[in-house]
């Protein structure tokens, strides 16, 4: 049930009034990976990843296999989690590097105001600007970060995670509970080269998908990464550890999951399986059920909404995420709501684009198929050549790609069609293309028709006939900011810049 704001300050003051009096909230340890690929934990079947800790969260309570974000890149996902909505909902917060408008309510301010103690230790939401709009602290809550540690490789951060969880914990009113936000700096790049190698990572036993190319080069960087992401998955351990310490561990809701895929080409920032699946745990001692793992189709625009059912709290007016309450409490494994359908999409990730222009993508998954609209094939999709491909981080990989060209920088740089379909049971790392394919013709239409139709309910301009305000967004990740004078002239009554009809280059 969604009520208007009149009623949410005196629903607050009840709720806090009933559980002060006794009624059991769980505390909510939300934890956060920076550019974790949903594959690559043991949980999912990894062998040369090891995350011993996330898989003690998955067996001791609920493994989610189809989580995903509604878009892969940083900023936009986490603004998707903190307010429990798809990115095209969120005007300027749709940008990585944008502003984060205060009119959206987010989840630690509406447990806060309900009587939970909130904090944040490493990276809220970001980056961008949340001081522009008004805001006097990070969405995310109030930062706890005075405690570092000493790292075994110089790619990884020095934030000690669970002694900063630690002095949280001892400065907050124990009779209240409690909502923080651990976020990993890892396992952003960048790495020290050969760290994996290094640290005892060897290179025969590194799994390369098949958009990328199987070299040393290619090998030892994932071997970097992997390193990363088990230094983050040892905090796991340590924090778990804390809790147990201080007798918390069964009254808190642990949520682990990342942010999008791994900061490689074809991954990070696109519209592909890898980009925008993720990794997904849950436990709580005196909730789940262990053991169990959940097939249904997961956005973390959910958890919002989840947090606040769980608090005993309505669901905000504004969130469009759906509380997988009864899913969690459910005692069964697979489909337990049938959820079988997601979106994906994004709008400008890129700074060094010539035009000033973003890569406007929608996409929609179904257990079978995974159907893309590139609305502007036009451009180059992780930005243009000249100003050297921005919107893929760079590394070793991104490099030998670049350098050697061939079908891995055609699947990672090049132009792509307007429509890509994939037969994503067969075809998961997303390599062949069926929309041209006549036999898949009904297929793709079906997909489109259905996209479009769940765009439309979620008010979406750019399927309503109103694409352009998304380039008029103000836009810190633009070294122009040309869209935000075009904005104010339109206010003035001015129409909205049109982009000029370009035809589509060779390769």
């Amino acid at each position: 049930m969604k009520l208007p704001l009149r009623l949410l300050a005196l629903i607050f003051v009840l709720v806090s009034m009933a559980h002060a009096a006794g009624a059991p909230r769980p505390n909510i340890l939300f934890i956060i990976f920076d550019d974790w690929g949903w594959q690559h934990a043991g949980a999912y079947g990894c062998d040369w990843v090891k995350t011993p800790n996330f898989d003690r969260i998955a067996k001791e309570g609920v493994l989610f296999k189809n989580a995903f974000t509604s878009n892969p890149k940083c900023s936009p996902c986490r603004a998707t989690i903190l307010t429990g909505r798809n990115s095209w909902q969120l005007e300027e917060a749709v940008c990585h590097g944008g502003l984060f408008p205060p009119k959206f309510a987010v989840y630690p301010d509406l447990l806060e105001k309900s009587g939970y103690t909130v904090g944040l230790t490493g990276k809220g939401w970001g980056p961008g600007e949340f001081k522009l709009e008004g805001r006097t602290r990070n969405p995310a809550g109030p930062s706890f970060d005075e405690f570092t540690q000493k790292a075994p490789a110089k790619g990884i951060g020095t934030n000690d995670y669970s002694r900063n969880l630690e002095a949280f914990l001892t400065q907050r009113d124990k009779v209240q509970p409690f909502c923080f936000w651990m976020g990993f700096k890892e396992p952003h790049r960048g790495y020290e080269l050969d760290s994996g190698v290094r640290l005892g990572k060897k290179l025969e036993d590194v799994k390369v998908p098949g958009y990328l190319p199987d070299n040393p080069t290619v090998r030892g960087d994932l071997a970097d990464y992997a390193i990363e992401v088990e230094w983050a998955d040892q905090q796991i351990g340590r924090t778990l550890t804390l809790l147990e310490k201080q007798g918390l561990l069964e009254d808190t809701l642990i949520v682990v999951t990342s942010d999008h895929g791994m900061p490689f080409p074809r991954v990070k920032g696109q519209i592909y399986e890898d980009g925008y699946h993720l990794p997904l745990a849950m436990r709580w001692g005196k909730g789940i059920k262990p053991g169990r793992v959940v097939e249904d189709f997961i956005n973390v625009r959910d958890l919002a909404p989840t947090y606040l059912e769980l608090a005993g709290l309505p669901v905000h007016e504004q969130m469009s995420g759906k509380s997988l309450v009864n899913i969690l409490r459910s005692e069964k494994s697979g489909f337990i709501e049938d959820r079988k359908i997601m979106l994906a999409g994004k709008e400008r990730h890129d700074i060094g684009r010539p035009n000033d222009w973003g890569y406007p993508v929608r996409a929609i998954r179904t257990p079978e198929f995974f159907y893309t609209h590139n609305y502007h094939p036009e451009r180059w999709p992780a930005c243009n050549p000249e100003t050297g491909f921005r919107n893929c981080d760079d590394g070793p990989t991104k490099s030998w790609i670049v350098e050697n060209k061939g079908p891995f920088f055609d699947l990672a740089f090049a132009y792509r069609a307007e429509e890509e379909l994939f037969d994503i049971a067969n075809d998961p790392e997303c390599l062949k293309n069926l929309a041209t394919d006549p036999q898949f013709a009904a297929t793709k239409k079906e997909l489109r028709e259905k996209m479009e139709a769940v765009l439309k309910e979620e008010k979406d301009p750019r399927v309503l006939g109103n694409a352009a305000i998304f380039d008029t967004y103000k836009y810190l990740g633009s070294r122009k900011n040309k869209g935000y004078a075009e904005w104010e002239a339109a206010q003035k009554g001015q129409p909205l810049p049109e982009e000029p009809k370009k035809k589509k280059p060779g390769k």
